[in-house]
């Protein structure tokens, strides 16, 4: 059983943990190891995460059979729901989590009345394809300078029906 739940100021650690576990399979093929670790402490400290919750950054935890093994990060803006982080344990990959993921943050933009969703992703990552078959499409291809590191990214859209 799978079930999607609002993540909570003491759900930081929780949220750390997840990003560790998931950021160096996922990415070492394509980031450096000293990127990779920048960027967990920059965006996945204890501390940041904490302040994100706080500040009302939608953070939602994925369960399977009570175990958490996933989360998504949303944000509303003006006319659209920016999936600001989406991520599942290697080991639930290919079980329809990150449909359920994007199917769940439809449904949240559906309820704000936002018609779209916008997410970006490194090009060079194979969830690329993953969002491509969930009917995303690339807006924009971009370098965003960061702290000395490269993001090289497509912003991508889906509309939502």
């Amino acid at each position: 059983m799978t079930e999607i739940i609002p993540a909570k100021q003491e759900d930081a650690v929780l949220i750390h943990e997840l990003a560790h576990a998931i950021w160096y399979p996922t990415y070492e093929s394509i980031l450096s190891k000293e990127q990779i670790a920048f960027m967990l402490d920059k965006m996945y400290s204890v501390e940041a995460l904490r302040s994100a919750i706080q500040d009302n950054k939608a953070f939602h935890l994925l369960y399977e059979d009570g175990n958490p093994v996933g989360f998504i990060g949303v944000d509303p803006k003006e006319d659209l729901l920016r999936i600001e982080k989406i991520y599942l344990l290697p080991s639930t990959q290919g079980k329809g989590y990150g449909k359920l993921l994007i199917d769940f943050a439809a449904q949240e933009a559906k309820k704000l009345g936002l018609p779209t969703l916008e997410l970006n992703v490194n090009r060079s990552n194979n969830a690329y394809q993953f969002y491509l078959k969930q009917g995303f499409e690339v807006m924009q291809e971009i370098d965003i300078p960061y702290y000395g590191f490269i993001l090289d990214d497509y912003i991508m859209r889906k509309k939502l029906n």
